[in-house]
């Protein structure tokens, strides 16, 4: 399983919504890909950024780095090349990555999905 799909299927696996992959590599020399998803409270956002963690490492990857651990509503995994924001609700309409990235191709997650 690539480092993509693994990350989807833990985000999913966890009961993320709306899970959303942009392809960044146009727009950024350090990373290649957002994945951006939504948590309904902080307990969950954290039981997700757990899961992501404890499947990526199986698999063989490794997170470089998490901000936001505590009393946050936005955590960012960094794997390298992929980014993962897991947001509660409302931060996430506040940030709008999607709105921001807009012209950043999408990139297909649906088989990845259940």
């Amino acid at each position: 399983m690539n480092k993509l799909e693994t990350i989807v299927k833990a985000l999913d696996d966890r009961l993320a919504e709306n899970i959303v992959a942009i392809d960044m590599s146009q727009a950024s020399p350090i990373f290649d890909t957002f994945v951006l998803c939504t948590a309904s409270n902080q307990r969950l956002m954290q039981a997700i950024c757990d899961r992501v963690e404890e499947q990526c490492a199986k698999e063989g990857y490794f997170v470089q780095h998490i901000e936001g651990l505590r009393d946050s509503k936005w955590l960012l995994m960094d794997f390298g090349d992929i980014i993962v924001h897991i947001f509660e609700g409302d931060e996430r309409r506040a940030y709008n990555l999607e709105k921001l990235w807009a012209d950043m191709p999408r990139i297909e997650i649906e088989d990845f999905l259940s």
